[in-house]
């Protein structure tokens, strides 16, 4: 069997990084999958939906929390690494051929790391890492399906307990608004948001200096 294993979420500052794993026979997969980058949020949720329901298919998924991601002793890649092999964990078995879109400028070294991480957790897979491999390979494609799925569903829950958020990204005017309003009413960050990233530091500085201008 074949698991492809993906993660959504890297870059915005608010909510966690998912991963997801996919574990199936290539030829049965459904129709359609492709990135999910590629896909409307309503075929998104259709096709992962039909991923879970197959008793053919097996779906893991790991997050990582804004918090994890704070944490100074760790870094993006390790962590991509860690929720890869939390997710593929849930679903691998042993001689199983892994592929994973590889979250490091090496692939080498993303492929090592995440077959040792497998490794530790008990499981014997052969890893093959690549760039952009949801493209590539439709196995990978199911995985950033469900991830992103995944992804979208907490930041509606981030929104539903928040308001508007946007889409969580820097990039984002709504998302950069919902800050600076949140920091302006309560002086701190929301739980939600990735505190160590740039965004929230410009939002937090913006603010101490309107503070200092009220004196």
């Amino acid at each position: 069997m074949r698991i492809g294993v993906d993660e959504a979420g890297k870059g915005p500052v608010l909510g966690p990084m998912v991963a997801a794993a996919v574990r199936a026979d290539p030829e049965t997969l459904p129709d359609g999958i492709a990135d999910s980058k590629r896909l409307s949020p309503a075929r998104r949720e259709e096709l992962a939906a039909t991923l879970r329901e197959r008793d053919d298919i097996s779906v893991g998924v790991a997050f990582v929390e804004p918090a994890t991601i704070d944490d100074p002793e760790t870094d993006m890649n390790l962590l991509t690494v860690r929720a890869q092999v939390d997710a593929a964990a849930e679903v691998a078995e042993d001689a199983d051929e892994l592929v994973c879109d590889a979250g490091d400028v090496s692939e080498s070294r993303f492929g090592t790391r995440v077959r040792d991480g497998l490794a530790e957790a008990g499981v014997s897979v052969e890893v093959h890492a690549q760039h952009r491999a949801d493209d590539e390979h439709a196995i990978v494609g199911a995985a950033s399906i469900v991830a992103k799925v995944e992804r979208d569903r907490r930041v509606d829950a981030i929104a539903e307990e928040y308001g508007e958020v946007g889409s969580g990204y820097p990039s984002d005017q709504t998302t950069r608004d919902f800050l600076r309003e949140f920091v302006r009413e309560h002086g701190i960050l929301p739980d939600c948001a990735r505190k160590s990233w740039a965004t929230c530091a410009d939002v937090l500085a913006a603010h101490e200096q309107a503070s200092l201008g009220d004196f």
